[in-house]
């Protein structure tokens, strides 16, 4: 008796769709937050917070590296927290974010609603609200 061999080629799997890329991007997603805020809180630990700041603060910082949530610690140099570095950190965990949440909505809609042009509307809707709260960000981000 012999047996079929069960190997699928990749096209055959289906990871190649965009629904497969996209569940693939909602997990590389959520590890990337993940590990932009751990690299914000080991940052903030390192720059001095662990002596001049409070839990809160460091937290704030930690979830939105942006200067304008340690000014009011009692941190006395400023000019390492508002480094590019720290900007283009702040920027990552907001694109990352607000496209992996954006993503999410978008998946539940498709749940609920019914009609094609409805779904289709509801993801242009998402894109424009996800470029405009974006773009909006990014310019508090990098003019604080």
């Amino acid at each position: 008796m012999t047996t079929k061999s069960r190997r699928l080629s990749i096209k055959d799997r289906g990871l190649t769709n965009f629904e497969a890329v996209m569940w693939i991007f909602t997990r590389l997603s959520a590890l990337a937050i993940y590990g932009l805020i751990l690299a914000g809180l080991i940052g903030a630990l390192v720059m001095g917070a662990r002596n001049n700041m409070n839990f809160a603060d460091v937290m704030r910082w930690a979830f939105m590296p942006n200067v304008t949530h340690v000014q009011s610690t009692d941190l006395q140099d400023l000019d390492p927290w508002a480094s590019p570095f720290w900007k283009l950190t702040a920027s990552a965990l907001l694109l990352v974010a607000a496209a992996h949440g954006i993503h999410g909505l978008v998946v539940i809609a498709d749940d609920y609603i019914a009609s094609k042009s409805g779904r289709n509307f509801i993801r242009l809707l998402s894109i424009v609200f996800l470029l405009a709260m974006s773009g909006m960000g990014l310019w508090l981000i990098w003019t604080s």
